[in-house]
């Protein structure tokens, strides 16, 4: 096995961690909310403190990996993370679990543009899109197996378990990627003469980031936006849905594991995605095939969450669900793919600047759909407000032009 793939796997493992420490709070909702007697506005609070603080640091966790290289910052990150995992454990009422999630947030920011940071050094462009399918496929195979493997962990051992124990696996990964990995392929006595030379320039060295070039580009801007807009749908299941699924269509707490079903479907999105942004890629070229996957995939992302709003019957969620997420995954490594071919050399930070947005995005959607239930009493309205943000990310992708690469801009 080559190399670059052995730190692919980290990277899928990385991301399969990532995103069962995402929506552990999410699907032990109704455990904790019972146990610590917090109301749903409240709650929203705390869903959202982790994506406030995680968008916070973002772009400087980004540029941090752009500029000494990810081998440190990662270790830092996983590290810290995996601290007030153990602290979320701790908690005993509101404010210390808003507390714990907000800086759990915090220290956690910066995993996906530091991925993808090494991502543009270890991995030829031609490959870049799959890497990254395979990279969200491993975590919706984390978000997949959250809801299976923590509601009988809830029910058995208490939901502060499940943080003492993520909080194991994630000290176990910092430990692994501190003593295996490099900065840099060629600077891997394990990495052969013949795959250096299939990676290619992609092994660039790190650097200064220029603020000004980057925040003065349009097709950075563009992509910022329209993930922001996407970031109000995604956050919709990374928060609300397993809450949802009980309140709007009755489901049980037993019957939330079936959250995991949409989780499965974008897995083999991702892959699906990334295999389709490479091939389409190289037969349109990337200018059009990396927007016009993300515009077409949002637009019916937009409808399927609008009917989720009229159907209720288990079986319309359940399959709604599924194909919505999936429609939002199937286009998910074209839209990390345009932040490579944008970024360049600055992939980590450009990355981390469009993350941020979704960040935002996923801020305001789990706050208001808490406090739209507080006032209203429906969980079925919020999904309008959703539906109509992922409609206006899809129109916004179709202006996003991934040939203004940063490296070559004056």
């Amino acid at each position: 096995m080559k190399q670059r793939h052995k730190v692919l796997g980290l990277l899928g493992l990385l991301s399969v961690l990532t995103f069962f420490d995402r929506l552990a709070v999410a699907v032990a909702g109704p455990a904790i909310q019972a146990d610590l007697h917090i109301e749903p506005h409240m709650f929203g609070w705390i869903l959202s403190a982790y994506v406030l603080a995680n968008g916070i640091f973002e772009i400087p966790s980004g540029a941090i990996g752009d500029r000494h290289g990810q081998h440190g910052e990662m270790t830092r990150i996983v590290t810290w993370w995996s601290c007030l995992n153990v602290l979320t454990g701790w908690a005993r009422n509101f404010g210390q679990l808003c507390a714990a999630r907000f800086f759990f947030g915090l220290g956690a920011a910066g995993a996906y543009p530091n991925i993808a940071g090494v991502i543009s050094r270890w991995f030829p462009k031609r490959e870049r899109a799959r890497c990254q399918g395979l990279v969200w496929a491993a975590s919706r195979l984390g978000g997949a197996l959250a809801p299976l493997l923590i509601v009988p962990l809830v029910h058995f051992a208490g939901w502060r378990w499940v943080f003492r124990l993520l909080a194991l696996a994630g000290f176990t990964w910092a430990a692994v990627w501190w003593t295996r990995f490099r900065n840099h392929p060629q600077d891997d006595p394990r990495v052969t003469a013949q795959e250096l030379e299939e990676i290619g320039e992609a092994g660039a060295g790190h650097g200064a980031v220029a603020w000004k070039q980057l925040f003065q580009s349009r097709s950075v801007w563009m992509l910022v936006v329209a993930y922001g807009c996407y970031g109000c749908g995604s956050w919709f299941y990374f928060s609300w849905f397993p809450t949802w699924m009980v309140h709007a269509a009755g489901f049980t707490l037993n019957g939330v594991a079936l959250a995991a079903l949409p989780f499965l479907v974008g897995m083999v999105a991702n892959l699906i995605g990334g295999h389709l942004g490479d091939k389409l890629s190289q037969r349109w070229g990337a200018r059009r095939a990396l927007r016009t996957i993300p515009a077409l995939c949002l637009t019916a992302t937009a409808l399927i969450l609008a009917s989720m709003a009229i159907f209720h019957s288990k079986f319309a969620v359940v399959a709604l669900s599924c194909l919505g997420f999936g429609a939002m995954d199937l286009m998910l490594p074209s839209a990390w793919a345009l932040g490579l071919a944008i970024g360049g050399r600055l992939s980590g930070t450009t990355t981390a600047t469009m993350n941020t947005a979704g960040q935002v995005g996923g801020f305001f959607c789990t706050v208001m759909f808490g406090y739209i239930v507080h006032l209203t009493g429906s969980y079925n309205l919020p999904l309008w407000f959703i539906a109509g943000m992922v409609l206006i990310s899809a129109l916004l992708f179709t202006r996003v032009d991934c040939t203004q690469c940063l490296d070559t801009a004056k």
